[in-house]
């Protein structure tokens, strides 16, 4: 493990980080635009009309009968990004057109429940969420692949791996990703508390809307001095959250806080590079990343100074640079 970082900033306690800050412990994506479309069939529906691993030009139909949306751009070796709660493919469109431009084929899917993929009662756990990127891999029949995953979809890409291997991945990326645990166990003292975790299902039950509203501000590091954020990017946001299932992306608290990914990590075998910012609100540096590049074996840490959760966004350039570099190497 290569490691290229500041020290991280440890200014306050990262539980008070959170607390103070809507408290959004968890993984979410990271937008930089967001087209509406209409909600793709239930799973039931598809389940009628769609034989598992069947895809359109926009769609292909889990085991279990849900339809995952996706984009698919460019040509050339493919790089999958997988996005985070509470969000949609849109959120990499910054990266998948810099990609794309650069002879890439960048392809980025709506997790089960969210955006415009089906939203069935059941299977959103993280092993559904990997066997559905694991579909979506083969029904594409894609090789060679790196595999991007950014907070919750960080975990997605090492549950992935711990259930799937590699023989279809050649490289890994996990930006601000909540891997290993969130939560505080007897195994991971410096973890979360539950409640932290309560306090957000109870936001998202009691106004969503506002919730989210009201997270794209430590999210974006919005309430840092000389922040630059703008009021159409925390609207993004706002915008594909809202797209998704209720009941959907309360499973989904469930899994980015109490999902340990520990031996998945020690599963990936490939290249990794590790990006995360020392100034992240929603998942602390000290618990996720720095623990992180001590369990994968090739990986590589850089470490954003000041920059937040939503780095992809507010640090787009900087990190395209990074991404097309660490793919070329």
């Amino acid at each position: 493990m290569s490691t290229q970082k500041p020290q991280p900033n440890a200014t306050g306690s990262r539980r008070h980080l959170l607390l103070n800050s809507v408290a959004v412990a968890a993984s979410i994506g990271l937008p930089v635009a967001a087209i509406a479309a209409d909600k793709t069939p239930s799973n039931k529906s598809a389940a009628q009309g769609h034989k598992h691993g069947l895809h359109t030009s926009n769609t292909i139909t889990t085991k279990d009968g849900t339809q995952i949306y996706y984009k698919d751009w460019g040509t050339g070796r493919p790089v999958v990004f997988s996005h985070g709660w509470p969000l949609t493919a849109d959120a990499w469109e910054g990266q998948m057109v810099y990609l794309g431009e650069r002879g890439f084929r960048a392809i980025a899917h709506d997790r089960r429940g969210h955006g415009r993929s089906g939203q069935p009662w059941n299977g959103n756990d993280m092993d559904t969420y990997a066997d559905d990127l694991a579909t979506l891999i083969e029904t594409l029949d894609l090789r060679d692949a790196v595999l991007v995953g950014h907070s919750t979809g960080g975990g997605e890409v090492a549950r992935y791996i711990g259930r799937h291997g590699t023989k279809r991945v050649a490289k890994a990326v996990l930006l601000g990703a909540v891997p290993p645990i969130m939560l505080k166990t007897a195994a991971n003292p410096g973890g979360l508390p539950m409640d932290v975790f309560d306090g957000i299902r109870a936001g998202v039950r009691a106004d969503r809307s506002q919730f989210f509203k009201d997270l794209t501000v430590p999210f974006y590091g919005a309430n840092r001095p000389g922040s630059k954020v703008s009021q159409g990017l925390k609207d993004s946001f706002w915008f594909m959250g809202m797209q998704g299932s209720l009941k959907a992306e309360l499973d989904c608290i469930k899994q980015f806080s109490e999902t340990d990914f520990t031996e998945d990590l020690k599963k990936i075998d490939v290249p990794t590079l590790i990006v995360h910012g020392d100034d992240d609100q929603i998942v602390p540096i000290a618990d996720s990343a720095m623990l992180s590049a001590k369990l994968v074996k090739d990986s590589t840490l850089k470490v954003y100074a000041g920059a937040p959760h939503g780095l992809a966004s507010t640090h787009q350039e900087q990190f395209n640079a990074d991404l097309l570099a660490f793919i070329r190497s």
